[in-house]
């Protein structure tokens, strides 16, 4: 599966954005598909999951705890093979290049970057004060 993530751009705090996340190639409902964000000098981190029907989704990073519950919401749409990252309220700290990722071994949810076989390019989110 290829994976393209669109969407990102510059808002202010505050503001709402919808990242988009295409999918060719195989059944796309096969794959689990995760968003994860790097911030310049930062670990990549994990921001939501989804299962591969879209009844699951996961918020809380294993590693950190961190939970982006509330403000960000995960979904899916099958028949258009597109993942979807709902952000509200955004901050200056969200500001980071955001990725999809997408998992086809297990219907498992994993907040693991490396339980991630394929990766789209990335796409910029810049949240200004």
């Amino acid at each position: 599966v290829q994976l393209q993530a669109y969407g990102g751009g510059l808002v202010q705090a505050g503001d709402s954005l919808r990242l988009s996340c295409a999918a060719t190639g195989r059944a796309f409902s096969s794959y689990t598909v995760g968003w994860f964000r790097q911030a310049p000098e930062k670990e990549r981190e994990f921001v939501a999951a989804i299962s591969r029907s879209g009844d699951s989704t996961w918020y809380v990073d294993s590693l950190t705890g961190r939970s982006m519950t509330g403000r960000f919401t995960i979904s899916r749409d099958n028949a258009k093979h597109t993942v979807y990252l709902q952000m509200t309220s955004l901050k200056p700290e969200d500001t980071a290049v955001y990725y999809c990722a997408a998992e086809g071994d297990t219907a498992s949810l994993t907040t693991y970057a490396s339980g991630y076989d394929y990766w789209g390019q990335g796409t910029l989110v810049t949240v200004s004060s």
